[in-house]
This record gives structure tokens, C-alpha cells and sequence, in this order.
């Protein structure tokens, strides 16, 4: 029997999921910085055109990722968990690069691989890095599972 964790609900596979995936984690980072999540501020990040960040946010308001309304947006449960499952994987990613593997880190190349982690690769990686609270940028990790062990 498959178990919740077998099921994750990120999108991967596609690179409009993969967009989906940004646009979910600019919002959560947002947030994170206690700044609002206005399109300008998400066009800015993104770095694409407003025009685009609407029609995105509509997308995302209609799959129940985000609730956008008066050029604001703001994460579902849904949203959120995603947001949140990419900012862990990137800051993960960036440990292993500059204290495991002694490289520079490579934003592309993290950007690259956060889609295409799934919770028992992250949760592994955490484990494996001894669960480290800060990225290399100074920033919290979001704890996993693996964290409460």
C-alpha cells in the first residue's frame, strides 16, 4: 500500500509544472521575507512581465495553489506545502554543494534539481547533511520529517 509520502503532489515531469513550481516558491519567499506578493514584486523576481505573472496567478488561483485577488497572492495549503518543499530542496542543495561537496554553488544547477526531488530523496539528503538549519545564504531550512526523528 502506497503511503502519503509515495504520493507527493508536486509536479514534476513538465516544464510548465516546473514554472508552476517558481511562481509557488517566489510566493513563499515572499512571504518568508515578510514582503507582500504583489505581481510587480513577483515579475521583478521571476523576471518576466507582469501581464504574465496575472495570467499565471489566475492559473494558479484556479488549481486551488494560491488565492490572488487585488493584484496580491497568497498560498493555499496546497500552495504552501509546495512553496515550502522547493525552498527546502534548493536550500539543501546549496549545503551540499558548499559544505559536503566543497563546490561553489551553482544556483542554475540547484534550480535545475529542486523539481526533481521527491520527499525520501530530500529527507535522505537532510539526513545525510545532519539536518542542517541554515543554507549557506544564512536563511532557515523548513524541517522534514526526517528532522523530528
Amino acid at each position: 500500500m502506497e503511503s502519503m509520502e509515495d504520493k507527493e503532489a508536486l509536479f514534476i515531469g513538465t516544464a510548465e509544472s516546473e514554472h508552476i513550481e517558481m511562481y509557488l516558491k517566489a510566493i513563499w519567499w515572499l512571504r518568508e521575507m515578510n514582503k507582500e506578493a504583489k505581481v510587480s514584486t513577483i515579475a521583478k523576481i521571476l523576471n518576466v512581465t507582469q501581464p504574465s505573472v496575472v495570467q499565471m496567478l489566475r492559473k494558479l488561483n484556479d488549481m486551488n495553489l494560491v488565492t490572488y485577488k487585488k493584484g496580491m497572492a497568497s498560498l493555499t495549503e496546497k500552495g504552501e506545502s509546495i512553496g515550502k518543499q522547493m525552498i527546502r530542496n534548493s536550500r539543501l542543495l546549496e549545503v551540499l554543494m558548499k559544505n559536503a561537496l566543497k563546490i561553489e554553488i551553482d544556483e542554475e544547477m540547484v534550480c535545475g534539481i529542486e523539481h526533481h526531488m521527491n520527499t525520501k530523496f530530500t529527507d535522505a539528503l537532510c539526513t545525510l547533511l545532519n539536518h542542517p538549519e541554515k543554507c549557506p545564504h544564512g536563511h532557515s531550512i523548513p524541517r522534514g520529517e526526517c528532522c523530528k526523528k
